[in-house]
């Protein structure tokens, strides 16, 4: 199947498709006129690669995580697991980090509320088209 086919089975856009293979993530066979053509097995291969993006991995984890499904033995499976692992811990960290900055604004929106309380009706306006006090 050409490039367009597997985009429409799969859902990825031909642009992803062309990346995946830049990164060494799929290959195709070339026609002597230079159109990419792809087996029926690619379509799963994409779908996969689809599924390891969405759990937030880059192309280099994925290149990483695929002698697993190439060659599946004890040893690529560890590998695959300890990597799986790392991210886990490396997301983990990033949603801490995330937490941290959604509390700091609600910290901020707080003192904005408080703030607000304090204007008088009229002054509130005023200040609120002029885009003062919104912190102060």
């Amino acid at each position: 199947m050409r490039i367009g086919e597997l985009s429409a089975v799969t859902g990825a856009s031909v642009r992803s498709l062309r990346y995946y293979e830049e990164q060494r993530l799929l290959t195709s066979r070339r026609s002597p006129s230079g159109q990419r053509h792809y087996t029926h097995a690619e379509v799963e291969r994409v779908r996969f690669i689809q599924r390891l993006y969405a759990a937030g991995l880059s192309s280099r984890t994925i290149t990483e995580l695929l002698p697993c499904v190439e060659a599946p033995s004890e040893e690529t499976s560890d590998a695959a697991m300890e990597r799986m692992e790392q991210e886990r811990e490396r997301l983990s960290a990033h949603i801490d980090d995330l937490c941290s900055t959604r509390d700091a604004l609600d910290a901020l929106m707080a003192v904005n509320r408080a703030h607000r309380g304090t204007l008088r009706p009229g002054e509130r306006s005023v200040r609120e088209r002029d885009g003062a006090g919104l912190l102060s």
